[in-house]
């Protein structure tokens, strides 16, 4: 997530409104040029996500970054001045899309400002790769989704990391393969403590001279709130586990303990109601850190895949924390024996419930012993194996996903792959997004149904949809 000091809407929209004819009309689809085939980049918005992604494209091949643009001077000189590459710095967007020599754009701005930016780069035949939530409008759903399909061969990537971890991909194997049996819900969280750990990015600042604009994230005309910024990720995951999309949402939500002068919630309670009959249960507060996962161990964000045979804890790394996934096996079923009356198999059942399970580690396919491992490769993956069971040592993924999306966004321009995170992928997780806080706001339950037609231009108004 960026900081409050990111490229503003106002500012973004006026040069996406002057967007020069020279670039709506650009025939091309960029192609990679660069010597040794690297993929030459550019990143729109350059606050605090944005030069976290200079950090970590600093450690990377594959692209290069020649162009960097932010309306703020500050940010943009720190975003110029952070990277290896050295890149020429911007003010105006509508720049960089006009440079032929640039094959792909980052786009790291305030949420309102995603879709018209991505549009415009999408025009001038470049590929993008876009952070989320992708897009702030149900009408920019519908845009966005025949802006892309009208051009196949670019690359349209959305920033769901997750999606490119491989204890993410392994729990979802794990789902495939039946180890958790029936799926049949998720329990997820991103909680804080603003009030003891207070934070540049979510605290309302009053004498900033860029006004209103500086606080977008605390503003709905900006942003999503909590569950744009937060609660998209898991979402998605939820979805991808699930293997569907939600049917209806139903979500609590309130200003409860900031009252500074924001409109978005700082407590958010959702639950999403999947076609056979899985929840997710979504929470984001403001108030306290901890997570009732991998004992105590980690902080704030992770999620619980429970199933009718075992359950995955789950999270995410950071710079300083490695990707988490331990599991438990439910109780094995257990078949009375011939003539065992009901009574008995009711105190059987009872005496079993206080006890729990072992948690074992999710093994990554490094750590799979395979026919083709020789005894030397054998014995290491049973060493860190028996090491990972006694919580000696932990699995570690070879690549931070956030690096790991960016080489496969590479890849996927140079090749014309599909990326994990795809549009629709991207567009779904808006629309959550989206019908999430119109639930909070108009109190009631909503159904995914109804971003057919919130904003469709295909559809006329006043046409009947189910709401209950």
């Amino acid at each position: 997530m960026s900081e409050p000091n990111d490229m503003t809407r106002r500012d973004a929209a006026k040069l996406a409104a002057g967007v020069t004819a020279a670039v709506i009309a650009a025939p091309w689809i960029q192609k990679v040029k660069a010597a040794n085939n690297q993929v030459q980049m550019a990143i729109i918005g350059t606050g605090g996500r944005g030069q976290y992604h200079i950090t970590h494209l600093n450690g990377l091949d594959g692209g290069r970054l020649v162009a960097a643009c932010d309306i703020y001077q500050p940010n943009l000189d720190k975003g110029v001045n952070g990277s290896k590459d050295k890149p020429k710095g911007y003010k105006d967007y509508r720049e960089i899309l006009n440079r032929n020599d640039i094959d792909a754009v980052m786009i790291a701005t305030p949420l309102s400002t995603h879709f018209p930016i991505t549009r415009d780069a999408l025009l001038a035949g470049k590929h993008v790769f876009c952070e989320k939530s992708l897009v702030h409008k149900p009408e920019e759903i519908h845009m966005l989704r025949k802006l892309v399909n009208e051009r196949p061969k670019q690359v349209m990537q959305v920033g769901l990391q997750r999606r490119y971890s491989k204890f993410y991909q392994t729990a979802r194997q794990m789902v495939d393969k039946g180890l958790l049996g029936d799926v049949t819900n998720v329990y997820a969280q991103w909680h804080r403590n603003l009030i003891n750990v207070p934070s540049a990015t979510w605290t309302m600042k009053k004498n900033d001279p860029r006004g209103e604009e500086s606080n977008w994230r605390l503003l709905s005309k900006y942003s999503g709130g909590l569950v744009a910024e937060l609660g998209s990720h898991q979402m998605d995951i939820a979805d991808w586990m699930f293997g569907s999309h939600f049917e209806t949402v139903n979500g609590v939500g309130g200003i409860d303990y900031f009252k500074d002068g924001r409109d978005v919630f700082d407590s958010v309670q959702l639950i999403f109601r999947y076609p056979k009959g899985q929840r997710l249960m979504g929470s984001y507060i403001s108030t306290n850190q901890h997570l009732p996962l991998f004992g105590g161990a980690r902080a704030q964000f992770g999620e619980l895949i429970m199933g009718t045979e075992g359950t995955i804890h789950i999270t995410v790394g950071t710079d300083d924390e490695p990707s988490l996934g331990i599991w438990y096996r439910e109780p094995a079923k257990k078949t009375p024996a011939a003539g065992t009356s009901k009574a008995a198999v009711a105190s059987a059942s009872l005496a079993s419930t206080g006890k729990g399970a072992r948690a074992l580690p999710i093994l990554l396919s490094k750590d799979e012993v395979t026919d083709q491992d020789s005894f030397v490769q054998k014995e290491l993956k049973f060493a860190r194996r028996w090491l990972y069971s006694k919580g000696v040592m932990v699995p570690e993924e070879e690549n931070n996903p956030v690096d790991q999306q960016m080489i496969e966004f590479w890849e996927c321009i140079r090749t014309g792959a599909k990326p994990k995170a795809d549009l629709e992928i991207g567009l779904s997780d808006s629309a959550a997004v989206i019908l999430s806080n119109l639930s909070m706001k108009e109190e009631r339950r909503v159904w995914r149904k109804e971003i057919d037609t919130l904003g469709n231009p295909d559809v006329k108004p006043g046409a009947p949809v189910k709401k209950v």
